[in-house]
């Protein structure tokens, strides 16, 4: 069992399930965010940022997220640096571009542009909630006000407000790039690449892609320019 995950499909196999369970916490955390626009007063948003900070299970979920973080990046550098040793220096520039897409040549870039992004989204929002207790706070319950943590950092730093909305759009959009071609080759080297369903993966790796990229821009774009 040791040799299969230290071979190079076990640690495929490895980054691939750790890709796909950051997956779902990816729809959990853009669920709760989208509630910011079907409430303006915030107090839907802020249940729901109550219940996530104080359910016994999400506490016990954060180290293990940490770690499937942690697992994917070490795995996705791994395999980098042996891709780059083993791959000769000169292509056919016609195969290579029939064969590839853009997405797939730059996964780990797009996967460092991700990682950087969430560093900066750590700082902006973790931080202050559950390590320096800065955040904002609701005078109703003494809870934290996530609404306004959020919504202040479009809104309240005049121009930063805007530099700031055109990061986060950046970081759907790439986080979109990366899970486009993630999200189908998860599940080949698990094991469905038959030509029926790598087709049907696909397909659905571009509208999840869609989906994640859409999501997570129209946020900032909402909070900058209609709030």
């Amino acid at each position: 069992m040791s040799n299969f995950l230290s071979s190079s499909i076990g640690k495929k196999l490895i980054m691939s399930l750790s890709g796909l369970f950051l997956v779902v916490f990816l729809l959990v955390h853009l669920s709760i965010n989208l509630l910011i626009l079907f409430d303006s007063t915030g107090g839907l948003y802020n249940e729901a940022v109550h219940f996530m900070g104080t359910n016994p299970l999400i506490k016990v979920m954060e180290p293990v997220l940490a770690i499937g973080f942690i697992v994917h990046i070490v795995y996705a550098t791994i395999l980098t640096l042996q891709n780059q040793k083993a791959t000769p220096t000169k292509y056919n520039v016609t195969q290579k571009t029939k064969t590839f897409s853009w997405a797939s040549k730059n996964m780990y870039i797009l996967g460092f542009a991700v990682l950087a992004f969430l560093v900066l989204h750590i700082i902006q929002f973790y931080v202050k909630m559950k390590i320096t207790d800065t955040a904002p706070i609701v005078e109703a319950t003494g809870g934290h006000d996530g609404y306004k943590l959020v919504t202040d950092l479009f809104t309240q730093h005049g121009t930063l407000s805007y530099v700031y909305c055109a990061v986060y759009v950046l970081a759907g959009i790439l986080l979109g790039l990366h899970i486009r071609h993630g999200f189908w080759s998860a599940f080949q080297t698990i094991g469905w690449n038959n030509y029926t369903w790598k087709s049907r993966l696909f397909t659905l790796a571009t509208i999840f892609a869609w989906v994640i990229a859409i999501g997570y821009s129209i946020l900032p774009l909402y909070m900058t320019f209609f709030l």
